[in-house]
């Protein structure tokens, strides 16, 4: 049997996989199940939670004054990932969990994908839920999905899940489940299953109203039967709005956005504790991939990537994985269970050869083998090289937010670099915090990873990042962000509509045949 623990610390997009902890009260005619079970599935209940924008530092058990004790025991009980990465941006990270590869490889290496635009993860990529589904899983996703959704096929319950709640986009309010693009693109953005959930809307926040549907799946559903639970919270994403009753209890910090900002993670632990105590309530616990837990906590050093779950899952659910899948993910399983060095060497963390603002960038900066004018940035051991303009900015240290007397100011380390630079590298181990460029001490450091680079960059796809689509706007669908790519139409290759660039920077298209027939407008 399994009852496992993994609590994966990292910046910008934190994903947390839980256990056991203190069920609150709850109003539920459904009677504990656990002794109803026979004889549990050999394949273990994987349930994925993924948090969206919460700071490494943003929990309780790394010193901040945010109250996490829900995630704080799960780390006193459990496993951390400290090494762990994902993309700064919700795409890129989303498309590398649900495929195992990296964005350069699904064409999804510039920014994400904007709801005008006629884009989603490519279909001939295999996801994560359809390999689960193929070995017997029921497959549910709660939550945010930002993968596209401009036609049909693109849409979750089309890419390996049973069932979806949620919103589809990268963000909107968190009451009313609106979003607005521009001024004149607002529209409707929350789903169950293919349909606008006009019904299940009553204005909940949306931590919670996932929180009750997937506490609901798992009520409903038979322990029996292995579950591939997805819960993608739509927390801490801006904008930042939470309960009243979560603010009141951080009147101690006079800046109220940050204020704001920690009483939503306080909700989203209370959230994860209602859902870790629902696996415990329903008969799932004893045998459930909440990966993994020891007699007591401890940190793993070795580097983890979220495309690292893909083949872990699988592996774990008795999957398999074929050698077209062309995965760039590792199977960490025994560096987590079992203390092993982790196989993972290194992380490309991005290649992006639309973003090329490094005015100085050259050629010659790249010891004449990659052009720094492309914004890129790899991890190889200790070591961590970054070309381009990496948006660096004044960094902004540990502070106690009590001792803070101005409310909208911050006590920041300022960071200045040369203008004419495109070449930096840390030593991550010695600098976590990058404040040491030591390009100009190692060269052959700098060469032996820009190579790595060069390597990477020869398998890469072309960019998919098509201009927006006027048809995209909610008015012309019921006031709803939905698909609006009609299959009468004919279908665009991948490579026609695709925004693509030269490592000069220079943007161009394929010319296209005009249009014969201009789609009429409904008065």
């Amino acid at each position: 049997m399994f009852t496992f623990v993994l609590l994966v610390g990292l910046c910008i997009l934190s994903m947390v996989t839980c256990g056991y902890v203190s069920w609150g009260s709850q109003n539920t005619n459904v009677q504990n199940r656990a002794n109803e079970l026979d004889k549990p599935t050999s394949q273990p209940h994987i349930i994925f939670i993924l948090a969206d924008d919460q700071g490494f530092r943003d929990v309780g058990y790394h010193g901040s004054e945010i109250k996490t004790p829900t995630l704080d025991r799960l780390a006193s009980e459990g496993v951390k990932l400290e090494n762990y990465y994902v993309q700064p941006i919700c795409t890129p990270s989303r498309s590398q969990f649900m495929t195992g590869r990296y964005q350069i490889h699904t064409g999804l290496q510039h920014s994400i994908i904007r709801p005008t635009q006629p884009n989603c993860l490519p279909l001939d990529n295999v996801t994560l839920p359809q390999k689960m589904k193929a070995v017997g899983y029921s497959t549910h996703m709660v939550g945010k999905w930002h993968l596209g959704f401009y036609k049909r096929e693109c849409m979750p319950t089309q890419r390996g899940f049973d069932s979806f709640f949620g919103s589809l986009l990268g963000s909107g309010d968190y009451y009313s489940h609106y979003k607005c693009d521009s001024p004149a693109m607002c529209g409707y953005d929350l789903y169950e299953g293919e349909d606008a959930a006009w019904e299940q809307d009553r204005g909940i926040y949306s931590t919670l109203m996932y929180t009750q549907k997937a506490v609901s799946i798992l009520a409903s559903h038979n322990p029996r039967r292995p579950i591939f639970l997805y819960l993608a919270y739509q927390a801490v994403h801006s904008p930042l709005q939470v309960p009243s009753r979560y603010l009141e209890r951080y009147k101690s910090i006079p800046n109220l956005h940050r204020r704001k900002y920690a009483a939503m993670v306080t909700c989203l632990d209370e959230a994860v504790n209602n859902v870790t105590m629902a696996l415990k309530r329903y008969g799932y616990y004893d045998n459930s991939i909440l990966p993994p837990a020891g007699e007591e906590g401890h940190a793993l050093p070795g580097l983890v990537h979220i495309t690292d779950w893909y083949p872990t899952l699988v592996t774990l659910a008795e999957g398999t994985l074929e050698e077209d899948l062309n995965l760039d993910g590792y199977d960490v399983w025994e560096a987590i269970s079992e203390g092993m060095p982790s196989p993972r060497q290194d992380i490309l963390h991005n290649i992006d050869p639309i973003y090329t603002k490094a005015k100085n960038g050259s050629w010659k900066a790249g010891h004449g083998i990659w052009n720094t004018a492309v914004q890129a940035a790899i991890r190889v051991g200790d070591w961590k090289l970054l070309t381009g303009v990496p948006g660096y900015s004044d960094w902004v240290p540990p502070q106690t937010f009590s001792a803070l007397l101005l409310t909208n100011r911050w006590h920041n380390e300022r960071v200045r670099w040369d203008r004419g630079k495109s070449v930096w590298l840390f030593n991550i181990t010695a600098d976590p915090y990058e404040r040491v460029d030591l390009s100009q001490r190692h060269p052959q450091v700098v060469k032996r990873l820009l190579l790595r680079l060069v390597h990477y960059n020869k398998t890469a796809v072309p960019v998919r990042y098509p201009a927006k689509d006027s048809r995209s706007n909610p008015q012309l669908n019921g006031g709803v962000w939905g698909p609006w790519y009609k299959e009468e139409e004919e279908e665009e290759e991948d490579g026609e509509t695709n925004l693509l660039t030269n490592h000069l920077g220079k943007r161009w298209r394929k010319k296209k045949g005009k249009r014969k027939h201009k789609p009429k407008r409904k008065p």
